[in-house]
């Protein structure tokens, strides 16, 4: 999905978006359109603008076998023609609307923001272009042509690089004969033609398997309408299917030659799904462990103490199923070896011992301070709304969210990560080590 250019005062405008929702509570509303989308909607008249997404189960964990980047290019053609618009034409729209569209895939979802005025010429106009590319994108063969040599072209430098090969690798490792694993090949891009194109958004871009999220200058009533003017047109169709279920990789070190001068590291493992009951605390501890900068134990024993890396950090990233745990660092290719021993020891030591008082009193005031930075604008705002409207999260997790990050013990932060990371399912992979 191509981001259209805005005008300038327009841009200034957007960028001056601060909400006031940070401070005073977020009410999200939530109900059923009658399309039989779920909405959610925060309503906020600080500043004139809207903004919203529409999301559907349609990520690349939905591609079929051999067409690995399907669901890719069906969200990221969405707006190369629609009804009887060209690609030029919709872009020419959008800056004479002065709004902007937005989207991407991820392993579970493709998604469709948009962000406008709120006056009703402005916000009304978006609303029906954007109808326009939901219900009826025409997926130009000659663009998808061009879109999927860029793909391949992409994808082939890709593979030269160090960081990209161990990603690669990595994923597949930890997630063994199960879509969140596969990835795109060359082969699998150049397999896919129109009506592979046609055929996923048939399927998976239905009504009911659409989840839309409205944050802004907009009454219920008002949002209301939006939702029924978006989803009219689309199937009924039915929610995607759920996945199958993760089974845990061996453990297992794989080595890749490679002749880059500096070793690629990454180590883990699957982590936890959205809405787990230890997401909390292991949010905490991975602040300690490798997810503080310079304050995490593995930035102190790596790079501080040791000045073995530049970085050393780790991160869950929690899907509908059980994202993935990752700790991951560069280093001279000729002490690889000590590298990983020392993030190795930090990681099991951290899984016997947990976090020490002053570490879990210093991750709870950081990581709770911090997150009234991730509610002051309504592209933050909907960001975040958006995961609770997807992921199905209380409609109070944003608000609950300093409270349950305060209650958090060092127990349940030793108990939580004994659960979900057992070294014998640790995967590491080392590309151009020694």
């Amino acid at each position: 999905m191509k981001a259209n250019m805005l005008p300038r005062i327009l841009i200034l405008i957007f960028s001056l978006s601060v909400s006031c929702l940070a401070h005073a509570g977020v009410d999200i509303q939530h109900w059923t359109a009658p399309s039989g989308a779920r909405v959610y909607f925060v309503e906020s008249h600080s500043l004139p603008i809207l903004d919203l997404e529409v999301a559907f189960a349609a990520g690349s964990a939905y591609d079929p076998p051999g067409k690995s980047g399907l669901a890719n290019l069906t969200q990221g053609l969405i707006d190369s023609g629609a009804g009887t618009l060209d690609e030029e034409q919709i872009a020419g729209k959008w800056v004479d609307l002065g709004a902007r569209v937005s989207g991407g895939t991820d392993s579970d979802r493709a998604t469709i923001g948009l962000r406008t005025l709120s006056s009703p010429t402005e916000r009304n106009g978006s609303i029906a272009l954007l109808h326009t590319l939901l219900t009826a994108p025409t997926y130009p063969a000659d663009v998808l042509a061009r879109e999927r040599g860029r793909a391949i072209a992409a994808l082939k430098e890709a593979d030269t690089r160090p960081d990209a090969i161990a990603g690669k690798r990595f994923i597949q490792a930890v997630y063994p004969d199960h879509p969140y694993g596969v990835i795109s090949t060359e082969a699998s891009l150049q397999a896919i033609v129109r009506d592979d194109l046609v055929e996923f958004h048939r399927t998976y871009y239905t009504a009911r398997n659409a989840v839309i999220t409205i944050v802004g200058d907009v009454s219920r009533n008002e949002a209301e309408a939006i939702a029924n003017d978006l989803t009219t047109g689309l199937p009924a169709g039915e929610a995607a299917k759920p996945l199958p279920p993760i089974n845990l990789p061996k453990r297992e070190t794989i080595r890749v030659a490679h002749p880059a001068s500096q070793s690629h590291i990454n180590i883990g493992t699957p982590g936890y799904a959205r809405g787990d009951p230890d997401a909390f605390a292991l949010l905490v501890g991975n602040y300690v462990l490798g997810g503080g900068g310079f304050v995490s134990r593995l930035m102190q024993d790596v790079r501080e103490k040791r000045g073995l890396a530049y970085d050393v950090h780790s991160f869950f990233a929690p899907r509908k199923l059980a994202g993935p745990f990752e700790i991951g660092l560069q280093t001279k290719r000729q002490q690889g070896g000590e590298a990983l021993g020392v993030t190795e020891a930090v990681l099991n030591s951290f899984l016997k011992t947990g976090p020490s008082a002053s570490e879990l009193k210093a991750a709870k005031q950081n990581l709770a301070d911090g997150f009234s930075l991730r509610l002051d604008s309504n592209a933050k705002l909907l960001a975040n709304v958006s995961v609770v409207s997807f992921f199905g999260l209380p409609l109070t997790w944003i608000d609950d969210y300093p409270g349950k990050v305060a209650a958090v013990t060092a127990e349940q932060v030793r108990a939580a990560f004994a659960r979900h990371l057992d070294p014998q399912h640790i995967i590491t992979v080392i590309v151009a080590g020694d």
